[in-house]
């Protein structure tokens, strides 16, 4: 049961533990914080930001979303229909939450329309050829 909870849910979820404060109180903008700073042979500086460390997570969560939907058995509909639990759970924290109105927010809301859409997609084109439909 634990395999079909989308793990889209996860950078949601410490999304809102970073909004509502449990890693402590931030000022200004918390996910523009440095998470750590690389000198690059060209002389350069690479930052990587808690947003795009975020992002980062999100973008692997839906990798493994991606190759889960590959299955073809029973539990893939549940699968389904709780990540579109929670891309629905994104767009309405995106509309009614001051504090998802942010860019990080907002790419991690079109990773779970990607994982929703794509699962959808995957799992009817493996049925088309689990039962040899073809197009006309």
């Amino acid at each position: 049961m634990f395999f079909n909870i989308p793990l889209t849910l996860a950078p949601l979820l410490v999304y809102n533990l970073q909004l509502f404060g449990v890693f402590g109180a931030a000022a200004g903008d918390p996910w523009v914080s440095p998470v750590f700073t690389v000198a690059m042979m060209s002389d350069a500086r690479f930052t990587l930001l808690f947003g795009d460390l975020l992002i980062v997570a999100g973008l692997v969560c839906l990798f493994v979303e991606i190759v889960k939907a590959t299955r073809t058995s029973a539990p893939t509909i549940v699968d389904h229909s709780m990540s579109l639990g929670v891309f629905i759970l994104y767009l309405v924290e995106f509309l009614t939450v001051a504090g998802a109105a942010t860019s990080v927010f907002f790419i991690l809301m079109v990773i779970a329309l990607i994982d929703v859409v794509g699962g959808f997609t995957i799992t009817i084109r493996g049925a088309r050829r689990d039962f040899g439909f073809e197009r006309q």
